[in-house]
């Protein structure tokens, strides 16, 4: 072939990336998907709904005020009345506030008031008309059972650990939010090359055609080496569609995981680092064990489920209640009267006593306790188990990082040996010592070669991100922050 071929082939070599609709780095891609992607926007309700059990289950010391008030009319027939019958009108009027404490006893401050009117008076029996009130407290302690803060906030605490590990939740879908738009986003850069590569070598068969058309016309090659060239051309026709297909597709992908407009085209302006990242196995682990959401939010479960063990085996004690009483009374045919005696003291009334109470047997409650340190000790078990699963998660990891490290220069050496063997083709072609059916083949493997040296660079970087996942500190690595709306505050604009 003429020397056209041989300046077509060198202009191969180079691989150049269109210009696209939009120019998007890494970092704003990450920070998009952080803020929009729909994933985490739901995950977030989460741990708002466990801030709303929190708020709710404090609500157990919230004071309670109650108020009562009645009347009541009676007529009644009497054997000792000289006209069998009398009648008696009866208000009342009370107030009072119930108070629950962290220790389990539950205080109650009660205010009473009675005015009652009847024909007895006016008969010699009492008085016709009178106030009665009482202001008193009543206090009630377990002793044994459900006695301490443990047993009186299991409902608190347990809410709040709940919502601790909703939070890990969160953390851990934020970390694989930020590892696939790592991912996609490499994905992407290599398929755009990987389509400029098929343009390169389309173009490349499309002249070698041209070429090859023109000898067999002037004679001086058989008209089947048209054929192979054309051949050749469709084949790669193919490549290229097939590689602008796979493109839209994961535009698309990148399009919906940051929520962008559907149809925006993207551009790719970072390149894979090819720089060395040195890992050691066992700090790596270390690091795992401490940073991995998935892990906390284990040992979360792991501490309420002790809590509801002590609690449980609280429960299994007998119930002893304490309850003592004190009052005040007043009475008065006028109120202010009545308020008088009731604020003098002179007519107390106290007690107190003990309440004991226990199942025989107490099956539901040894049982209850029982059942739950089975739950410790199965919860113990997979927080071992997943500690070894993320050790050999990042065992894994590591050996991928620098596997693939090396592969950079095995794929970085079979490019160079592709490029001399299709220049050395090429140098033959013109001299007639090669076939057009073996320019392109020897181009196939370079095409190829190209491909493998940019699979290489994007799986080196997405073996980082995968040790960066497996350890955990991929948002630190990024230096990402959790900068979607508070939980807290999500719960806060509920109304």
């Amino acid at each position: 072939m003429k020397r056209s071929l041989l300046l077509l082939v060198l202009l191969l070599l180079p691989v150049a990336a269109g210009a696209e609709t939009i120019r998007l780095s890494l970092a704003d891609a990450i920070a998009r998907a952080v803020e929009k992607n729909l994933d985490l926007q739901v995950e977030r309700y989460n741990p708002a709904q466990q801030e709303a059990e929190y708020q709710k289950s404090r609500g157990i010391y919230n004071p309670v005020l109650t108020f009562l008030t009645t009347y009541n009319d009676s007529s009644s027939y009497s054997a000792t009345l000289a006209d069998n019958r009398y009648w008696t009108r009866t208000t009342q009027l009370n107030a009072g506030v119930t108070q629950l404490f962290a220790s389990g006893a539950t205080a109650t401050l009660g205010f009473n008031n009675t005015y009652q009117s009847s024909d007895q008076g006016s008969m010699g029996i009492g008085m016709s008309n009178y106030w009665q009130s009482s202001l008193g407290v009543n206090v009630s302690q377990p002793l044994l059972k459900n006695f301490g803060r443990e047993a009186t906030e299991l409902t608190i605490d347990g809410a709040r650990l709940t919502k601790e590990a909703s939070l890990e939740k969160l953390q851990g879908k934020l970390i694989s939010t930020v590892a696939t738009v790592r991912n996609e986003y490499y994905k992407l850069y290599s398929l755009r090359e990987e389509l400029e590569v098929r343009k390169v070598s389309l173009e490349l068969a499309r002249r070698v055609l041209q070429e090859t058309q023109a000898r067999v016309k002037a004679g001086v090659m058989p008209a089947m080496e048209t054929l192979n060239a054309e051949f050749g051309m469709a084949s790669r026709e193919k490549e290229l569609i097939d590689a602008e297909r796979v493109l839209r597709d994961q535009i698309d992908v990148v399009v919906q995981l940051l929520q962008l407009q559907p149809g925006t085209t993207l551009e790719t302006v970072e390149v894979p680092s090819r720089g060395r990242y040195e890992v050691a196995e066992q700090a790596e682990i270390t690091r795992a064990l401490a940073h991995r959401p998935e892990l906390k939010e284990l040992k979360r479960g792991l501490e309420l489920l002790e809590l509801q063990t002590r609690v449980a085996g609280n429960r299994t004690r007998p119930d002893l209640l304490l309850s003592a009483s004190a009052s005040s009374a007043g009475l008065g045919t006028t109120y202010p009267q009545d308020m008088d005696r009731l604020s003098s003291t002179k007519y107390p009334t106290w007690g107190v006593g003990l309440t004991f109470s226990y199942p025989l047997g107490n099956r539901a409650a040894e049982n209850e306790y029982r059942k739950n340190r089975l739950k410790v000790e199965q919860k113990g078990l997979e927080i071992r188990n997943t500690e070894e699963l993320i050790a050999n998660e990042v065992r894994s990891a590591v050996r991928a990082v620098e596997a693939n490290f090396k592969q950079l220069d095995v794929a970085d050496r079979g490019r160079a040996f592709a490029e001399e063997r299709l220049r050395a083709w090429a140098r033959k072609a013109e001299v007639g010592l090669a076939t057009t059916k073996d320019v392109l083949d020897v181009e196939n493997d370079l095409a190829a070669a190209k491909n493998n040296q940019i699979k290489a660079q994007v799986s080196y970087v997405n073996a980082i991100t995968q040790l960066w996942k497996a350890t955990g500190q991929i948002l630190e690595k990024e230096q990402i922050r959790l900068n979607l709306p508070d939980p807290d505050q999500l719960y806060a604009e509920i109304r």
